[in-house]
């Protein structure tokens, strides 16, 4: 986690309610990283101060090292004594946990609204909005998009699920549509890119936190990695609600080569098996969504059914996540298209 700051107090997360932390806070503006927001990207070369909070500055978050934040010192809080100065300079390193050492730092703040500094994360909150947000949730094309529904199914789980994802295009939109009203909501392998974590790891939520709903979002890339563990499922009667956004691609990988190899689609198409099929199998309760008119109906099914539901949804095929900071470019040069 890291926060921006003008001469101040902090600033990070948010993007009119949608983003995935809680957004009670006026300086909560948004994901940073490769497929974060655009207001926290673009500001972090106009920040003067950065603490980060347990954050490993990845080239995902960070861009191109040599234009990174070049104008801000950086206070890092970390437990971790290798991450401290291994990609970015600290000029404040604080090793330590940070449930002891941020207190000690927050003491010495003084209150400072930086009302100005906050606007301009509004501003690129508005251009988003515009340029991506408007048209992902409500798509004027008639292929459904991964972005409506993961907010879909965030709305009727009344925004107090725990999200799981596996890994690739869903687990980006998963992290910017998907709401929470509470900490310990999400559950990823992060940077990792671990494909086949989704299902397990669902498993593992559900058992960990027995009375809270467990939502997992996975791809037919990574879903057919670890599919087999739908038989512990059946066996274990584990009631976990399964959603499988299916675009017949691996992806993210495709998404890459659409932008930076000229559409040349290499090992990425798949030919899927019947995975409804796959699921009655195991005796899973299923269901298949291929038009946007029946995709509300099928998602309060699955959150109504006491037991495990695989809930297909088939979305557009060649849909992107935006915006995007290419690998190796500066965060400030962001895509937004």
């Amino acid at each position: 986690m890291a926060f921006l700051e003008k001469s101040g107090i902090p600033a990070a997360w948010t993007l009119l309610g949608l983003s995935a932390m809680p957004t009670d806070h006026p300086q909560n503006v948004g994901m940073l990283g490769m497929h974060g927001n655009y207001g926290p990207n673009v500001k972090t070369n106009d920040a003067d101060l950065i603490i980060a909070i347990g954050m490993r500055f990845d080239d995902r978050v960070t861009g191109d090292l040599k234009t990174y934040a070049t104008n801000a010192k950086v206070i890092h809080l970390e437990i971790d004594d290798a991450e401290i100065n291994k990609n970015v300079h600290a000029d404040v390193p604080i090793l330590g946990n940070v449930k002891e050492s941020l207190p000690m730092l927050t003491q010495k703040i003084s209150a400072n609204k930086h009302g100005d500094w906050l606007q301009e994360f509004r501003a690129c909150d508005r251009i988003e909005f515009d340029r991506i947000i408007n048209e992902e949730l409500a798509p004027s094309k008639p292929g459904m998009t991964m972005g409506e529904v993961v907010h879909k199914i965030s709305n009727a789980f009344n925004d107090d699920a725990i999200m799981v994802t596996d890994v690739g295009q869903h687990q980006m939109m998963g992290s910017r549509y998907f709401k929470f009203k509470q900490s310990r909501s999400v559950v990823t392998s992060g940077g990792l890119g671990t494909m086949g974590f989704g299902l397990p790891a669902a498993m593992g939520a559900k058992l960990g936190a027995p009375d809270r709903p467990v939502c997992l979002f996975v791809g037919d890339g990574g879903f057919q990695m670890t599919i087999q563990e739908l038989g512990t499922i059946f066996q274990t009667k584990i009631p976990v609600k399964i959603v499988l956004l299916n675009n017949n691609f691996l992806g993210m990988v495709r998404q890459w080569q659409e932008l930076f190899f000229d559409s040349r689609y290499a090992s990425t198409e798949l030919i899927n098996p019947d995975f409804q099929t796959i699921a009655k199998g195991y005796h899973i309760e299923a269901l298949k969504v291929t038009e946007r008119d029946n995709l509300e109906e099928a998602i309060q099914k699955m959150v109504n059914h006491e037991g495990a539901f695989l809930l297909e949804v088939i979305v557009e095929k060649e849909g992107n996540v935006f915006p995007m900071v290419p690998s190796g470019a500066s965060v400030s040069d962001i895509r937004l298209e």
